[in-house]
């Protein structure tokens, strides 16, 4: 009976080549699509997951508070928490906490520039679950001048991964003992490090303090709590003890800190607060995609019973004959149900060969470690079972209890045709298919233009022609010197207009966090929060920040190092709404008086996701965090060799890292236009889907209506006529779909922009645009089909007649 069955499957789908090859095709875009949206999704929730300790570790979040309102939320936090709370909660099974330093390591002539440099305690290995090769884990990072080296930071460096024992140069002024070597962190970690200092070594001479104080700050902590520990009632004590050791202390300064515990699990999709180690995902991004695979095979499914519905009215004749013969229900519907199985096997084949195709592509776009690897996991062939075996219940499911619902008598006269609720359900599949694809369009067109404005806005600072170098590690007492003759030497070149140093370029967050600052004289209780940039020099005129009260810093007036620059927030932030009224006002800066003598417009430091921070500029001449170089040539490669030349001389034993302001900028949109390019594609393959199955089932309704056409022919109808009579039905269900679409499109889109600071407006384009194409793309696909049943010869048509 199988084998009959399979047989039967065949010959049906041989027979009716057009709409099994539009059947299979859009099942296996849809299978395609969601295979490789839920391996994107897979990897985004995949987080951590190498860590078996994740479900029980939390990193201890800092909410800020000024006079009772939350000010600022902080991924690091307070130095002595984690300590602490081991110390005083006996739920607490470990803790490491863990400062970043970008630094310059060397080993002879192997020396680099290395950014994930991180100071921590020896916990940090259980914490994290990191597998030590070599060394011991539990005192590895006991040590003064001790570190542990990833394994391919071992390699970099000696060739071999058994280093323990042997040292490293720190800046080429202090040398380390490598005590251990570790696993290479995954890359599906929210925090990744390839060397670890001894947490000894950076609070030598201050462990009292880094064990006490809640006032210093700029670390990351993690707690790990014992098995069984209900995290809400360990989150209570905190706040408890948080009260009992610093809360008289912060009601005096009027300054109020909390401590939120994230599971660690929920830091890579649902966390970017200020000071993060990386840049985070977005879980609504995420979730979205996921959305749109779930659409995708869908559409692709409803095209499958949209067609074999229509198609039932060719085989009622079948089903009659079969009854006839002796068949059963249930015999027909394991028939229907087997050509269904046989359409979806090809189907996931043809998809598994185009997911192999466009893997290394679709990896790029969505800038994940994803290869051909993918078809050895597990996961990747439950998946892909999953969706056949859904897909050939669900898409087979209807049609067999309708085909198998015929009766005999009615069948073999020829009137067995699909009730009216089938014909119901077709209109309403389509209007659910076309839906989704407005929805779609709509928040790709939305997405799109959301990212154009944020790329395109005035920033109110100028980042064009900016070559920015990384500052050097290694300096003595002369760096201010040989930073001047350094910036001397290349302004003498035509090309280049002026050289500034900064703690930090635009694009980049600021990190020194000031709280506390006040006018001179007032209670503690004023005290408030800004962010500090330091800068030298000209910074101001050669970003060209617009200075709307007052002056900037100048080379002509003494005594500057004790001004201070405020932002038009920062401003009122400290209580004044006209700059005017600023000017002269002296200020309270840990222990130091400053005087304001500018205000500065508002800017965007960073991206335009985030509203104008309170800023405020001080001068440090002496920094050493980025060396500005504003050039007007267009010859780039000539800018950078002369300030590579330049800087072998004046700053040797610095390796020179640049980059340009502008690209640097806008990096950092790529997470939003990754996004976006993802979203677009799949979109489209919906898109694509949905007007696979409109265009059979056009062409179906064309040919039931053949003899139909022929007669408006011959009695004078002419092609378009009859173009726009087929039409008419299929655009009234569009348009159905449109309606529909746009409200729950603009709620979803609206909440989307909710998380920009700076957002476009819903405007009525926004909506009418997709609908459009919508509209086109579907009335093209109907047309098409519905014009050459229009153009054919009514003689033939009519010749049975």
């Amino acid at each position: 009976m199988l084998k009959n069955n399979f047989k039967v499957a065949l010959r049906s789908i041989l027979k009716n080549r057009v709409f099994s090859f539009i059947n299979v095709t859009g099942l296996a875009i849809g299978i395609a699509a969601s295979l490789l949206i839920l391996q994107y999704v897979n990897y985004e929730l995949s987080y951590e997951n190498f860590n078996e300790n994740a479900e029980r570790t939390f990193r201890l979040k800092t909410n800020r508070y000024n006079q009772g309102d939350l000010s600022t939320e902080w991924a690091s936090g307070v130095v002595s928490i984690g300590h602490v709370l081991k110390e005083n909660l006996p739920e607490v099974e470990s803790y490491t906490r863990l400062t970043q330093r970008n630094t310059i390591i060397s080993n002879g002539d192997r020396e680099f520039r290395e950014t994930r440099v991180f100071f921590a305690n020896s916990d940090v290995f259980k914490v994290f679950g990191t597998k030590v090769l070599f060394g011991d884990p539990t005192t590895a990072l006991d040590e003064l001048y001790s570190m542990a080296l990833s394994e391919s930071t071992a390699k970099k460096y000696f060739g071999e991964t058994d280093v323990v024992g042997k040292t490293l140069m720190n800046n080429r002024r202090t040398s380390y003992k490598i005590t251990a070597v570790f696993e290479d962190i995954p890359d599906n970690a929210h925090l990744k490090y390839d060397i670890l200092g001894s947490w000894a070594t950076t609070a030598q001479g201050r462990e009292d303090n880094m064990n006490s104080v809640w006032y210093w700050d700029g670390y990351f902590n993690y707690v790990l709590l014992k098995e069984g520990v209900d995290a809400a009632a360990f989150a209570a004590k905190v706040d408890d003890v948080v009260e009992n050791l610093w809360g008289e202390e912060m009601r005096e300064a009027d300054t109020w800190m909390s401590f939120e515990l994230q599971p660690l699990k929920d830091i890579h999709l649902y966390s970017n607060f200020i000071g993060e180690a990386e840049v985070n995902g977005d879980g609504d991004s995420v979730y979205a995609l996921l959305g749109i695979s779930f659409f995708i095979i869908i559409i692709a499914w409803v095209n499958y019973i949209n067609l074999s519905t229509a198609k039932s009215m060719e085989r009622s004749r079948e089903v009659g004959l079969r009854k006839v013969m002796g068949s059963l229900r249930g015999q027909l519907i394991r028939q229907f149900l087997t050509e269904s199985l046989v359409i979806n096997l090809l189907a996931v084949l043809l998809a598994f060969a185009i997911v192999a195709i466009v893997l290394p592509s679709f990896a790029s776009l969505a800038d994940q470690p994803m290869t051909l690897a993918l078809f050895t996991q597990q996961g990747f062939w439950i998946g892909l079972g999953l969706l056949f075996l859904i897909g050939t219940f669900l898409s087979g499911l209807y049609p067999a209890f309708v085909l198998s619902s015929f009766k005999p008598i009615d069948s073999l006269k020829g009137s067995g045709a699909p009730n009216s609720g089938s014909a119901w359900l077709r209109k309403g599949l389509v209007v659910f298919q076309f839906m989704a694809s407005v929805g779609l369009i709509i928040g790709t067109y939305t997405v799109y233009k959301q990212i154009s404005f944020m790329r395109n806005q005035d920033l109110g600072v100028d980042i064009d022609r900016t070559l920015v170098i990384t500052g050097p590690s290694v300096a003595d007492s002369t760096y201010q010197e040989r930073f001047s003759a350094f910036a001397d030497v290349v302004k003498g070149n035509a090309n280049i207009e002026n050289v500034v140093v900064s703690t930090v370029v635009p694009g980049r967050e600021v990190g020194w966090n000031a709280g506390g600052i006040k006018k001179e004289g007032a209670p503690d209780s004023e005290g408030k929060q800004y962010r500090v940039l330091g800068l030298g020099y000209e910074y101001v005129e050669t970003f060209d920040l617009e200075l709307i009260a007052g002056r900037s810093f100048s080379r002509e007036f003494g005594d500057e190092e004790s001004k201070i620059l405020f932002s038009r927030s920062a401003i009122k932030h400290l209580g004044f709404n006209d700059p005017e009224e600023a000017l002269n006002t002296r200020i309270e800066f840990w222990g130091d008086t400053y005087t304001i003598i500018g205000v500065l417009e508002d800017y965007h430091q960073i991206s335009l996701k985030q509203d104008f921070d309170h800023l405020i500029f001080r001068l440090t001449p002496d920094t050493r965090g980025y060396f500005s170089i504003k050039y007007t040539s267009d010859n780039t490669q000539q800018v950078i060799k002369l300030a590579e030349e330049q800087w072998a001389q004046f700053f040797p034993g610095n390796p020179f890292e640049y980059f340009f302001l502008d690209d640097s900028y806008q990096e950092q949109y790529a997470a939003d236009q990754r996004f976006g390019s993802v979203f677009t594609i799949f979109s489209g393959l919906a898109i694509l889907v949905a007007c696979l199955g409109l265009f059979g089932l056009a062409a179906f309704m064309a040919s039931k209506r053949t003899k139909e056409i022929g007669i408006r022919k011959v009695l004078g109808a002419s092609v378009s006529n009859i173009v726009n009579l087929l039409s008419t039905d299929f655009l009234k269900l569009i348009a159905i779909s449109v309606v529909l679409a746009i409200p729950l499109a603009y709620y979803g889109m609206d909440q989307w922009l909710n998380g920009f600071a700076f957002r476009i407006d819903l405007y009525w384009y926004i909506f009418a645009i997709p609908a459009l194409i919508v509209l086109v793309v579907a009335l093209t696909t109907v047309s098409f089909q519905t014009s050459r049943a229009a153009k054919a010869n009514p003689v033939d048509s009519l010749r049975s007649e």
